[in-house]
């Protein structure tokens, strides 16, 4: 699960990492009061939504009047806002975020991850931050350090004062820097989460440490275990039909073509998704529908596929381990006939009673195309489409 700037600075604060004062606004009066009570003469006004590069999108603006602060605000909230990082997706500005203005004298870059290469939670940090990290990292590799934690040991000070000197930071820096990743390390346990990440970490002029901006990620297999984290979601920043997939227990990701796949099993979803783009056409989703290809998931899943009038073609990928041949193609006939799907259905079943499920789909009477195997219902599929 994503979580929004001013929620992943709630986090933060929660374990003693500084960042500046803040509040959020939903309307520009509110955006005005915010900038009024944190004090100060100039504020920052910050677009909230699910992506980074806000700042090159328009979405961060240096406010030095009030008028400005009700300025920008009008200007983001109630609109809708893509940036690099969007991939194209426009996400709503719902509410905005107003901070003290802070004098930077350096730009750091701070993240933790999980990196199952080492099987290790993970620190990446560079004395070069901003918003041109990628470049840094792309043309001068040198100035990124790592550091993977024992996870028996778990994070030390002395590991963490290491990375300060060779970040080139002061005693007193580095004695801050110590106590943030201490509590960064301890908040990514503790709420499981998957990345954070702290760009820029600032060297303010006065010379403490603050975060100016974080992104945070959980693991969304561990939610159940965060009913606050679970509060914070925020639906109007994800995919519609995803969201939906995620109320049926389907995953389910939204692709740009024009072949709707069901399959189930992630792997076998991937490698359906890489034939069909072999075989010439375009995936239009990932879906997976679990090992239980029950007739009530099979219908919500062509429901969610045929949710995009991009798709003009349906391709069912099913291999019966759990759940017989025959008892599969039987869901798949009752969901075809309930959802009453117009395109094309090209189905490949394997494994047991698979006879028998071919069988019944050929004799269906409906628009159902038995496959052979994975590359005949990939071709098969293209095929239904060019006809």
């Amino acid at each position: 699960m994503n979580f929004h700037e001013y929620q992943a600075k709630e986090l933060f604060a929660r374990y003693g990492i500084p960042v500046p004062a803040g509040k959020t606004a939903t309307t520009p009066d509110e955006a005005v009061a915010a900038a009024k009570s944190i004090g100060g003469d100039f504020w920052v006004v910050k677009a909230q939504i699910h992506a980074g590069g806000r700042g090159k999108a328009g979405g961060v603006k240096l406010a030095k009047t009030l008028d400005e602060v009700k300025q920008y605000a009008s200007a983001m909230l109630g609109t809708r806002m893509a940036t690099y990082q969007s991939a194209g997706v426009e996400l709503p500005i719902d509410k905005v975020l107003v901070t003290q203005a802070t004098d930077i004298a350096k730009e750091l870059y701070l993240s933790l991850l999980v990196d199952r290469s080492t099987r290790s939670i993970t620190f990446i940090t560079s004395s070069e931050g901003g918003v041109d990290i990628e470049q840094v990292a792309a043309e001068t590799p040198e100035k990124i350090q790592t550091l993977h934690v024992n996870y028996v040991q778990g994070l030390q000070p002395f590991q963490c004062r290491q990375v300060g000197f060779a970040m080139g930071l002061t005693a007193k820096q580095v004695g801050q820097l110590t106590k943030l990743m201490m509590g960064l390390y301890k908040l990514f346990n503790e709420k499981d989460l998957a990345l954070v990440e702290l760009n820029p970490l600032a060297i303010l002029t006065n010379g403490d440490l603050a975060v100016l901006d974080g992104k945070v990620n959980s693991d969304d297999n561990a939610t159940f275990r965060h009913a606050d984290l679970a509060a914070m979601r925020d639906i109007r920043q994800e995919d519609e039909t995803e969201v939906a997939a995620s109320q049926h227990d389907l995953n389910y990701v939204t692709m740009d073509g024009n072949i709707g796949c069901m399959v189930n099993g992630a792997g076998l979803a991937m490698a359906t998704m890489d034939v069909i783009q072999l075989e010439g056409g375009s995936p239009a989703n990932f879906l997976d529908v679990g090992g239980g290809a029950t007739k009530e998931r099979v219908t919500e899943a062509f429901k969610l596929i045929l949710s995009s009038d991009k798709v003009k073609a349906i391709f069912v990928n099913i291999f019966g381990g759990i759940v017989r041949c025959d008892m599969i193609a039987e869901g798949i006939i009752a969901a075809v006939k309930e959802v009453d799907v117009k395109v094309p259905v090209i189905v490949r079943l394997e494994g047991t009673n698979v006879e028998k499920g071919k069988e019944l789909l050929k004799n269906s009477g409906l628009a159902i195309t038995p496959a052979d195997d994975i590359n005949d219902g990939a071709r098969k599929a293209v095929a239904a489409i060019a006809a």
